[in-house]
């Protein structure tokens, strides 16, 4: 039995005809860019954010891309965020024209907020902080020192969907949330897929412009540039998806949080660092992370008997070639956990017989 990390071929077969039946609608509507399934779900999702307004675009990347040009982040400027992310972070940031300023994180994987405040300088615009393993980050604080010094705040969440803090979603605290509706994603598409939320409606209308060249989008649109813009637009068919699978994102969560709680039952005696759980946030567990010292062995014994499991992120993000000239100071945890960090599979629909198993040659591994 090889035990896989997600599987969301298994979430298509169970709703195939209901999937088939959405894309079926919108090949016949004959209407298939930002037409009426993009504008129904990006009411929807920000319904289920608690944000005004929201905008579908081609990815996570994308998202944050657009949201640093629509906040007038520009070269020269620099942008606080961790190097403990996916690599599209980063990206979107130099894409902009802007350079990533990197600080260290906490046991929770998440941004330091002590640690922020010293990498602050004339050249800072912005923060990302990066909600990583549906975990959010302590956005009280965060508010707090954009507010003080003056700075901007996109939100990556691509891997926190529905995730809160003191009972306010992630997406809906800062100047802008970007998400990502990946296929291994909380909730996935069945292709690329992201979306930005805000509550400015300023904000909105330039960042709806930006998505499409520029150009206005009203009834009549007219083939017009208003600004230098991209083109990076949600299509019909993964909306109508999206659309869909919004139905049972909870149910998805509820089940990510079932399967974690399985494994903090079985593996909370073991000498494994498990994710820490804090009251006032809810985590939607899009991985559950663990550490050990002695991650190599045990990796290594998993997968003689066909466990293969992630290690997410292996790699910080300064160790990469193009990216190794932006580290300035160390980052110590940010070094230490990416070597001992590696993730459990929580995904909706993993059988208990498969966490069974992963946490019992887990426990032998260790021993």
């Amino acid at each position: 039995m090889i035990i896989k990390n997600f599987s969301y071929i298994d979430d298509l077969k169970k709703n195939y005809s209901s999937i088939l039946n959405s894309i079926k609608k919108v090949l016949l509507s004959e209407n298939l860019i930002l037409g009426p399934e993009v504008t129904k779900f990006e009411k929807n999702f920000s319904k289920f954010l608690g944000t005004k307004y929201g905008i579908g675009v081609g990815n996570c990347t994308d998202a944050i891309y657009i949201a640093l040009k629509a906040l007038n982040i520009k070269k020269g400027d620099e942008v606080i965020t961790v190097a403990n992310t996916a690599i599209p972070t980063i990206t979107a940031i130099i894409n902009a024209g802007a350079t990533p300023k990197f600080v260290d994180v906490c046991e929770d994987y998440l941004i330091d907020t002590k640690k922020i405040i010293s990498s602050i300088n004339k050249k800072t615009r912005a923060i990302i902080p990066v909600h990583l393993y549906g975990k959010t980050c302590n956005m009280i604080e965060i508010i707090k020192i954009a507010k003080k010094y003056n700075l901007k705040i996109v939100e990556d969440c691509a891997q926190s969907t529905g995730s809160s803090y003191n009972g306010k979603k992630s997406g809906s605290f800062g100047d802008a949330g970007c998400f990502s509706f990946y296929p291994t994603k909380v909730l996935g598409a069945y292709g690329d897929g992201g979306l930005i939320t805000t509550n400015n409606l300023k904000l909105y209308k330039k960042m709806r412009r930006i998505r499409f060249m520029g150009i206005e989008q009203r009834k009549k649109t007219k083939y017009f540039a208003y600004e230098h813009g991209t083109n990076s637009r949600l299509d019909e068919i993964q909306a109508s998806i999206l659309n869909f699978k919004l139905n049972k994102v909870n149910k998805y969560i509820s089940d990510r949080n079932d399967n974690a709680n399985k494994y903090y039952n079985i593996l909370k005696k073991t000498k494994l660092i498990l994710p820490k759980k804090e009251k006032n946030k809810k985590d939607v567990y899009y991985e559950f992370v663990v550490r050990s010292k002695q991650r190599a062995k045990i990796l290594s014994k998993l997968k003689k008997n066909k466990i293969n499991l992630k290690i997410t992120y292996q790699y910080p993000i300064y160790k990469m070639k193009p990216y190794k000239k932006f580290l300035i100071k160390e980052l110590i945890n940010t070094e230490k956990y990416s070597k001992e960090i590696f993730s459990l599979p929580v995904y909706p629909g993993i059988k208990d017989s498969e966490i069974k198993k992963i946490c019992k040659n887990l426990i032998d591994a260790i021993k």
